[in-house]
């Protein structure tokens, strides 16, 4: 490099700082000093330089990795521009043909904001963890939050963590207040994790409580939702999200949607039942994707709707190898008869019952709504083992000696809340609630003595009737199924029964695992672990059971029967998930000769029929759980005051069902889009090359930007270029599966990414080397050149820069001058995977005939790519004025409503000034201009 040399204007040089060709549009000489300001094609930028940075073209070749690293780190881009979706090649999930379908729907449009509606059990979670990945490991999010109701709170942390590496911190109440111990008062926890979950009903603005004076309202609402919404979230989860769409905008959980809804610009809502027959709550939910396109109830049409809506149909779900991803199962009730030793349970069982009666109607009629769920309660417990009652009195008791300040949170909660909650936690609370008078104390202190008094004798008898027929029922599934390893799943309400059901299996010789929500998730990843290896039987509460995907096992049994049905459902599904092999068998136990066995016969064969009318597998597939919770609570408790009137009192409450699941079903047909599904396209993504090109872009282009890779074993030593150190790196995901200590390097990580952002620019002048490719025919000899092709708005329309999009194209001209597109294909594969070897520059080569040709070329070549680009530019941007010109319409129709007429003409003045700004950038954006880049050109031998 010599300061001597000078350049003209237009003449094209090498800036060696940069390491790229530019173009000297300047030259300027003062005191003895030349300068130049030159434009770097690359970069799009005109930068000044000294004479001493800029050099002649024809001393400039690239090296041997330098071609490698640009093939590679095109192919990338160019497979990323033409929607390669990341998320199932850099997870370890390998989603299903309908997750695809729903991954490739919610990323084909820069506008991330979509209700996610497929079916109960199709894997809503995993869809959004892919959406959640793929947007990640495009660089386009990094602080997280999900929200969700408290029982999912846990399924979320472990599908997240176990499919994606995906941590998320559960940050609930009594976090905030500890933080607020040692915290200054301007700051905000939800800013000190990137990736937050929290439970709905958490973080919800209060508008009042009782008991509060104003100050403790506001720094409640400051902690958990003011502090929540500006944390500046990218992307916004929301599951079981038609809850939030309220029965006006002033609910509650309204407000925490809508204000979620602005505080980030990606969304994602989960829900598979978003409209049941109300329309209203359904416009509200579809207002937070996008409130400008549907600004009323008439707005919300199948045509407006479907851009927002992600859906399968579980008749339409297949597997891999095509097949249909359910099958069915089979579904008993066990009636357990009374022996002559169980009489003294069955004298509790009577004396619980008769208790409740009278308390419940007590209750009712002194309006003490905490007491009546209280009895619920009791009820519950009784049918369940004689250790649940008795356990639960002894607390009662204890309560009612030592009361505490417990019933104004129990207060607090609506029904909605409450069913929200397992058996146990409803217990947990409602245990703890005071009586309203001494008289009150004093007689339920009475009863509940007398009661705990049976229990303990009961108990001491030492024969529960269910526990008997689960050990008969597990022998003999070991005879069917000739399987004496057979896994047995079963579910109970409660922590005693579940005590005392692990006790009495061990002390049989069975190995038993349990699980419930008082244990963190380690404790529970472990006792999965242990049932998916030697234990034979794991016994879990409906809250340790949240989140578990237990394939493996196909039988469970329902020890205890929530009132409901639907509960039941969501336990099955523990079971009965994708990739079961084997037909699930669910068996129901039941005390026969009670009011819930007569209740539960009726029931299940009324709503039997109702699914087959609907022609849904079940009533759960089509329906909230916790919107019905009250119906079956009234439902048994009816049975209890009056066991002649079941049948009368089911028909009444199967009335209320079919009506719900008929508009569920009818409302539907708004969300339903048949579309196929492609099992071979779901197969192909875990071998996909994109990581071979990642590792080939790194260890090929990092030595040139001041870095270093060598070999450790079976993985790579690297040296980033900002100085930090990779002792063992993997690029893929089996090695990353098998060496969990290793770094798995994805284009989630800002150093990989950095290095395939920015391509060199080739030019006319510029020499070429000489390559040849083990692998390719010696007649095969040319020009090979790789091309950018894209799309470049003008003026104004900069906001719009996300819709823009470029291509790779791969020209090849052989000695004669014919062009080939196959071989220019084939030749940019084996760049990446053949020896290749770099051979003495010809000096006879004319560098500027040689571009001017492929240049020709790339240019007849590049025409329908570019086509394509713009065509999807123009159709994305006419949806964007299609989208504005609707609200416009909508905004001024509501505008025309306003009785002031100087309010209604100063609304409409500034509605038209915003509507014709907006109108204006649009058009503006239409005026746009193809661009043609030289990327990398090099002379082939074979």
């Amino acid at each position: 490099m010599s300061a001597s040399v000078t350049f003209a204007l237009g003449d094209w040089c090498w800036h060696t700082r940069q390491a790229s060709p530019c173009r000297v549009v300047d030259c300027q000489q003062m005191w003895g000093e030349t300068s130049y300001r030159v434009w770097l094609p690359a970069r799009d930028a005109v930068v000044r330089a000294r004479a001493a940075d800029l050099s002649p073209l024809a001393a400039q070749l690239p090296s041997l990795p330098q071609i490698q690293h640009t093939a590679a780190a095109a192919k990338l881009l160019d497979a990323l521009e033409d929607n390669l979706l990341l998320a199932p090649i850099q997870s370890s999930v390998v989603p299903l043909p309908h997750q695809l379908y729903a991954l490739n729907r919610a990323v084909s449009r820069d506008r991330i904001r979509y209700l996610l509606a497929d079916e109960v059990g199709l894997g809503k979670t995993i869809e959004a963890g892919l959406v959640l990945r793929e947007l990640k490991l495009r660089g386009r999010i990094n602080r997280i939050l999900v929200v969700a109701p408290k029982g999912l709170i846990r399924q979320w942390q472990a599908e997240m963590r176990l499919h994606f590496g995906e941590p998320f911190k559960f940050i609930e109440p009594a976090d905030l207040a500890a933080f607020r111990q040692w915290s200054d008062g301007d700051d905000n926890l939800w800013r000190q994790h990137d990736q937050v979950i929290c439970s709905l009903d958490s973080v919800k603005p209060l508008e009042a409580r009782k008991g509060w004076n104003l100050e403790q309202l506001r720094n409640y609402n400051r902690e958990r939702f003011e502090d929540l919404i500006s944390a500046n979230w990218d992307l916004v989860i929301i599951d079981e999200a038609h809850r939030m769409g309220g029965s006006t905008e002033q609910v509650a959980r309204y407000k925490l949607g809508a204000a979620l809804a602005e505080a980030s610009p990606y969304l994602l809502l989960l829900s598979a039942t978003p409209h049941q027959g109300k329309t209203d709550q359904f416009m509200r939910l579809m207002q937070l994707l996008d409130r400008e396109a549907f600004p009323h109830e008439g707005s919300v049409t199948r045509e407006r709707v479907h851009p927002f809506v992600i859906r399968t149909e579980k008749r339409l779900s297949i597997n891999a190898e095509g097949q249909p991803l359910f099958k069915p199962r089979m579904t008993r009730l066990q009636a357990v008869a009374w022996e002559p030793r169980h009489n003294a349970q069955y004298r509790l069982y009577e004396a619980v019952t008769d208790y409740v009666r009278h308390g419940y109607n007590q209750a009712m009629a002194a309006k003490q709504r905490h007491i009546g769920f209280l009895m619920i309660l009791m009820q519950r417990l009784v049918t369940s083992s004689t250790a649940a009652i008795r356990t639960t009195l002894e607390r009662r008791l204890l309560a009612l000696d030592t009361p505490q300040p417990q019933q104004s949170l129990f207060e607090a909660m609506d029904e909605e809340d409450w069913s929200d909650l397992d058996g146990q936690a409803q217990v947990d609370l409602a245990v703890q609630v005071e009586a309203d008078t001494r008289e009150a104390l004093e007689r339920e202190r009475s009863e509940v003595e007398a009661l705990l008094e049976l229990a303990k004798t009961t108990e001491a008898a030492g024969s529960d009737a269910k526990a008997e027929a689960l050990l008969e029922l597990i022998y003999k599934l070991q005879q069917e199924e000739n399987d004496l390893q057979l896994k047995v799943l079963i579910f109970t309400e409660f922590v005693p029964t579940q005590a005392m059901l692990s006790e009495f299996l061990e002390r049989r010789g069975f190995s038993v695992a349990q699980l419930n929500g008082g244990m963190d998730l380690e404790a529970r990843t472990r006792a999965q672990q242990t049932f998916a290896g030697e234990i034979r039987v794991l016994v879990s509460t409906d809250a340790g059971g949240e989140g578990l995907n237990l394939q493996f096992c196909h039988v469970i049994v329902n020890f205890d029967m929530p009132w409901n049905p639907m509960r039941i459902e969501q336990r099955i599904g523990r079971v009965d998930r994708i990739g079961q092999p084997h037909v699930v068998r669910a068996i129901n136990f039941v005390l026969e000769d009670t009011v819930e066995h007569r209740v539960r016969e009726v029931l299940e064969e009324k709503l039997a029929k109702i699914a087959e009318e609907f022609g849904v597998d079940k009533a759960a597939d089509v329906m909230d759980s916790a919107e019905v919770e009250p119906l079956f609570d009234e439902l048994f408790i009816q049975g209890l005051q009056d066991p002649n009137r079941i049948e009368q009192e089911c028909d009444a409450v199967v009335l209320q069902v079919r009506e719900k699941i008929a508009e569920a079903r009818q409302s539907t047909e708004l969300l339903n889009v048949d579309h196929t599904l492609d099992a071979d396209e779901a197969r192909k993504w875990r071998d996909h090359p994109a990581q071979y090109w990642l590792e080939q872009a790194i260890i090929k282009g990092l030595p040139a930007l001041g870095g270093n890779v060598e070999r450790n074993g079976d993985a790579w030593r690297i040296r980033w270029g900002d100085g930090s150190e990779s002792a063992r790196v993997c690029f893929d995901a089996r090695s990353a599966e098998a060496n969990p200590d290793w770094e798995w390097i994805t284009l989630e990580d800002p150093r990989a990414r950095a290095l395939i952002s920015e391509l060199p620019r080739c030019v006319s002048g510029q020499p070429l080397p000489v390559l040849r490719i083990n692998g390719l025919p010696d007649s095969v000899k040319g020009v090979w050149s790789l091309w950018e092709v894209g799309l470049a708005t003008l003026g104004g329309a900069a906001a719009l820069n996300s819709l823009q999009r470029r291509r790779f194209l791969p020209v090849f001209v052989t000695d004669d001058g014919r062009s080939f597109v196959p071989t220019a294909k084939r030749i940019w594969d084996l760049l990446l995977t053949e020896a290749l070897e770099l051979l003495p520059a010809r000096v006879n080569v004319d560098a500027t005939n040689s571009f001017s040709q492929v240049e020709t070329a790339a240019y007849q070549q590049g025409r329908s790519l570019f086509s394509e680009l713009k065509e999807d530019y123009l159709t994305r941007l006419q949806e964007e004025t299609e989208r504005v010109l609707y609200a416009y319409n909508a905004r001024l129709q509501a505008i025309g409503r306003i009785g002031l007429p100087a309010v209604r003409e100063h609304r409409r003045k500034r509605l038209e000034q915003e509507h014709q700004a907006r109108i204006a950038q649009l058009d503006e954006a239409r005026a746009c201009v193809p661009e043609l880049n030289a990327v990398m050109l090099l002379r082939v031998n074979g």
